[in-house]
């Protein structure tokens, strides 16, 4: 549907209404808060719209001809639609600005995201802001970008050696990959901290599963080399540093999330020769080059920005 040429906007209808109902050209303008040359020039824009005069003035103050009574009745089930739209829209703005839903591969959801949120958190309410609500949901990196792409959470990181194609993104940061052995491993004896890439390889390891940026990282790395069957296929960083503290075998895992582990003896760092192990932490977001606006880009310049935004 096209709108005719003699439709009014919707202010120049407020204000044949606001004069409607208190009977003065000069009290309607200062209801809405102009001045009373903007209400005239509005209201003889209106006029010519309509090919008739709409209000006559008098000394006791500004009325409405026949015509002008006519259009403001049926103006009113327009301002009405209109209300009830801007209601909409500031009800719509009013919740994207208090709800954020978040995916994080679990490296970043465990590690880093948290902390991330508790000083974006405490910047808003500095700035005297209510603090964003935010939903998260601890993924892998595969997983996190398909939540984006589908619009089910407006924000996502993700960890590996690159972005997701297809959608937008910003680095915010890197994370270092350790090899990490239980205190019972031979790999773990004094003299033996340091191992090839290729005996690397050629081990069974315990690994994330497919789509776990920690898991695309390491396969980059050892993607010259003939590489064994994983000794265990695990969903979590949890369980896959559980599996190496009990014995299972050597593991890749980020250095956040082995940190504890090697400060208590739990496990054991192993130094590699000649392999690469650093992966990007991306955030990542559909449409235009830079995040929605609101929650979502304050979140991604803390993150980007080690704590400030």
């Amino acid at each position: 549907m096209v709108l005719g040429s003699h439709v009014p906007e919707l202010r120049a209808l407020e204000l044949l209404s606001a004069v409607a109902r208190l009977g003065s050209l000069g009290a309607a303008a200062a209801e809405l808060g102009i001045s009373q040359q903007a209400a005239s020039s509005r209201l003889r824009t209106v006029e010519a719209l309509v090919g008739e005069p709409l209000v006559v003035r008098s000394r006791r103050g500004s009325g409405l001809t026949g015509t002008g009574e006519l259009v403001v009745q049926w103006a009113a089930r327009v301002l009405e639609a209109a209300e009830e739209l801007d209601a909409g829209i500031t009800a719509l703005r009013a919740d994207r600005r208090g709800h954020l839903a978040v995916a994080a591969s679990l490296t970043i959801a465990e590690h880093m995201l948290p902390g991330w949120l508790v000083g974006l958190r405490a910047h808003q309410v500095r700035r005297g802001l209510a603090p964003t609500e935010v939903t998260m949901t601890a993924t892998n990196s595969e997983r996190v970008a398909a939540l984006v792409e589908s619009g089910e959470v407006a924000l996502g990181f993700v960890e590996g050696p690159d972005a997701p194609v297809g959608l937008q993104c910003r680095l915010v940061g890197t994370d270092e990959l350790v090899v990490v052995v239980g205190p019972g491993h031979p790999w773990a004896g004094r003299g033996r901290r340091r191992v090839l890439a290729a005996t690397l390889a050629a081990t069974p390891l315990v690994v994330r599963e497919p789509g776990s940026g920690t898991r695309m990282v390491l396969e980059r790395a050892l993607a010259g080399h003939v590489q064994a069957a994983p000794a265990l296929e695990l969903s979590s960083t949890a369980a896959v540093r559980a599996a190496v503290a009990a014995g299972a075998g050597p593991a890749a895992l980020g250095a956040h999330a082995v940190r504890d582990d090697l400060a208590t003896g739990r496990l054991v760092e192993v130094a590699v020769g000649g392999l690469e192990l650093t992966r990007r932490l991306h955030a990542v977001w559909r449409g235009g080059a830079h995040p929605p606006q609101g929650p979502a880009r304050e979140l991604v310049a803390w993150a980007a920005g080690g704590g400030r935004a």
